[in-house]
């Protein structure tokens, strides 16, 4: 029967919740690993793929700015389909461009493609962005739904791309944040 050491160990296994005294658990919390070794900041600064990560990001974000411009000019006014539809696909390729380089550079800094401990939540939520802008591709080729049904799968889309790269700009500032601090 699993009691007290054992269960423990096993809760604190798998628990995150940073509040563990008020969520009525008393056992010791494990210091949080850093979010890169010495040796994974070293392949960090040596791999060409963090500067394509670097032009990428911002690439990405500027055409996330035009397109978003572009779908709710259409939800809008109902004019310029042509352009919001041919941004949502330059977005989502772009998007594939930097998920593609982005498992590279995983693979070559944390020796995972995908879901290193250091990033497993912005790539747990990066898959859910990759499937929604996905099926507004997958919408368009086949015709699902009208055209509005379209415009705001491509905003469901966005909005959860809004909330991935926040994700990424909080572990950019927690990397320089631990850089100083070492």
């Amino acid at each position: 029967m699993l009691s007290g050491p054992v269960l423990d160990r096993l809760i604190a296994a798998v628990d995150s919740c940073p509040y563990g005294t008020s969520a009525g658990r008393t056992h010791r919390q494990r210091a949080p690993r850093p979010l890169y070794t010495p040796e994974e900041r070293v392949r960090r600064d040596a791999t060409p793929w963090t500067m394509v990560q670097g032009i990428l990001a911002p690439v990405q974000f500027l055409v996330f700015l035009v397109s978003l411009g572009l779908v709710l000019n259409y939800l809008a006014t109902g004019q310029g389909l042509w352009a919001a539809e041919a941004s949502v696909v330059v977005k989502t390729l772009v998007l594939y461009t930097i998920m593609i380089t982005g498992c590279v550079w995983e693979r070559v800094v944390f020796g995972k493609y995908l879901f290193a401990p250091s990033f497993f939540w912005e790539d747990v939520f990066s898959m859910l962005v990759l499937a929604l802008h996905t099926a507004y591709l997958g919408a368009l080729l086949f015709a699902w739904g009208d055209t509005y049904f379209q415009m705001w799968l491509a905003l469901a889309a966005y909005a959860a791309y809004v909330i991935n790269a926040g994700q990424f700009v909080w572990k950019l500032r927690m990397a320089r944040l631990q850089a100083r601090g070492t």
